[in-house]
């Protein structure tokens, strides 16, 4: 074939003679072994940097070349393709793609369409005319689909000393996979950073994912807050770098109009396109960067904000804690496949989140609350608490109301329960110092109760916090307390039209538990941040 195409392709010729001289065809073979590459891997030749497949002489040599392995003279049946448009003789059959059998397709390959069966046959047509596509168009789309489902070719990190193959990654028994409309540098594809496509973690790393937000370690690489910050480089900033280019003289690649997103699984035999999603990609940065601002939360010790995680990690929070589970992955596909279509919408489109993220979430939040180890702070999970966040947010955005609620405690916050979820917490973290050994403490017992009925909960909680304050020996830590307390019941003192309320909707307790979340971390930073004037202080009297 080489021989035959030289004959059209002068870089091909090229080629040719260096296959037939003997001594280069073994230095060849020699590097091909040194880099490990195997029988069926596919390699290719440069001349002068210039890849040989670009030559645009090959694509004529090889339209030509494939017609003419059609049988001549076979013009009925001929019809028009689905994907070009061009008169053609359609495929029979199309190849199956692989890449589809961890979520649902076949081991040996799934064929993107399939009329195996009469029942899916129209007007007397057999298996692929009810859908006639041509050999070299479909041939195209195949290998666009295998490489994003099973990754593009592997490129070398030089930074950690290993090969990076980016695979497609798998979302409640579904597929990810993006592309834009023209080539973009890794850096600007706001899609992988926001989806993180990487491999789904090993079972002994998925413990950790599921265990809390701020012990997860992600296996595959370090937390680099650079690239979460790269989500913040707008078009300007794009501009500024192209005029910039002009005295450098370094290329500044140009940005997609578009992006494209599908959702894809197996069924029954054959690929399943779940969803498909395409828009414009000033637009997508925009909604990427309302959405790390949306989920913009406090960590356990409230001096950070908490990291990015990789989606499945969130999707986890949205079902109930199940300690022990090892097949998490199967009832993320049972439970979430409906809903994480429309949650990965709502990033892309900036949107509000369904109601179903918001009860999820604070389903997990009770689920692990209710069930705490010595060691676990008794604090809402983070991550948990960012869903929560986000769709609060979102929601008053639907309502052309400002967006205020920010990724620390406020306390001239104007809601009821967000307070009320704030007072819990410091009487939780009253008893946690008065007696750090007890077994059951105010939040297995009253957290979720609490949660839903404030008002029958509080003052039971106020009467068990003069006790707990009574065992407290530091009394400036008493003070500091009370102090606290006072500060929150102000809200409620100051303003006589508001009570403590009798119930809490679904929106209400998801602001319970973002104000029990955001003072149960003030309350570690003002700990933290004592401690350490003690200790400097201590350090400047032995001097």
């Amino acid at each position: 074939m080489l021989e035959s195409s030289s004959e059209y392709v002068p870089m091909h010729r090229i080629c040719l003679k260096a296959l037939e001289n003997n001594e280069t065809f073994h230095a060849i073979c020699d590097e091909a072994k040194k880099q490990k590459i195997k029988d069926k891997d596919r390699i290719s030749f440069r001349i002068d940097g210039t890849p040989v497949m670009c030559d645009p002489k090959l694509t004529d040599w090889w339209t030509k070349f494939r017609k003419s392995l059609v049988t001549d003279g076979k013009k009925t049946g001929t019809v028009r393709c689905l994907i070009s448009g061009e008169i053609t003789s359609p495929l029979s059959t199309v190849p199956a793609m692989s890449g589809l059998q961890s979520v649902g397709g076949n081991p040996s390959g799934t064929p993107l369409f399939c009329f195996d069966k009469s029942a899916f046959q129209s007007y007397g047509l057999k298996q692929s005319a009810n859908a006639p596509v041509s050999e070299e168009a479909f041939a195209v789309v195949n290998n666009a689909l295998n490489d994003l489902l099973n990754g593009a070719p592997a490129m070398y990190n030089r930074e950690k000393g290993r090969k990076f193959n980016p695979i497609a990654p798998v979302y409640a028994g579904m597929k990810f996979v993006h592309w834009y409309d023209e080539k973009i540098n890794p850096t600007d594809d706001k899609l992988a950073e926001v989806f993180n496509t990487q491999d789904e973690p090993e079972e002994d790393n998925m413990f950790d994912a599921i265990a809390g937000d701020d012990t997860y370690d992600d296996s595959e690489e370090e937390h680099n807050e650079e690239s979460f910050a790269r989500l913040n480089m707008d078009a300007r900033e794009h501009a500024d770098k192209m005029i910039e280019s002009l005295q450098s003289g370094e290329q500044v690649s140009r940005l997609p109009k578009e992006y494209h997103i599908l959702l894809i699984s197996g069924a029954n035999g054959r690929a399943m396109v779940r969803h498909y999603e395409q828009g414009n990609y000033e637009a997508l940065q925009k909604n990427l960067r309302i959405w790390n601002e949306d989920i913009s939360l406090c960590d356990n010790l409230g001096t950070e904000i908490l990291r990015p995680n990789k989606l499945f990690v969130r999707l986890i929070r949205l079902m109930p804690l199940q300690k022990g589970e090892r097949n998490i992955f199967v009832r993320m596909k049972k439970e979430l496949s409906g809903l994480t279509p429309s949650i990965i919408m709502a990033i892309i489109n900036g949107t509000y989140l369904p109601d179903a993220v918001a009860s999820r979430a604070l389903c997990y939040i009770r689920s692990k609350m209710m069930d705490l180890d010595e060691k676990d702070m008794p604090i809402p999970d983070g991550i948990a608490c960012q869903w929560l966040k986000a769709w609060l947010r979102r929601k008053a955005r639907m309502r052309n109301e400002e967006v205020l609620l920010m990724p620390f405690y406020d306390n001239n916050y104007p809601n009821a329960a967000y307070h009320c979820g704030a007072i819990v917490a410091i009487y939780a973290d009253i008893q946690r110092t008065a007696m750090p050994d007890v077994s059951a403490g105010i939040i297995e017992l009253y957290y979720a109760s609490a949660s839903r009925t404030p008002a029958l909960v509080l003052g039971t909680l106020e009467r068990l916090s003069k006790y707990h304050l009574d065992k407290i020996e530091d009394k400036w830590l008493v003070r500091k307390y009370e102090k606290r307390l006072n500060e929150v019941y102000s809200y409620f003192r100051d303003d006589t039209a508001c009570k403590f309320p009798k119930t809490l909707n679904l929106e209400e307790q998801s602001y319970f538990a973002l104000g029990y979340r955001q003072m149960s971390a003030q309350l570690v930073a003002e700990r933290m941040e004592a401690a350490a004037s003690k200790k400097n202080r201590k350090t400047e009297e032995n001097q």
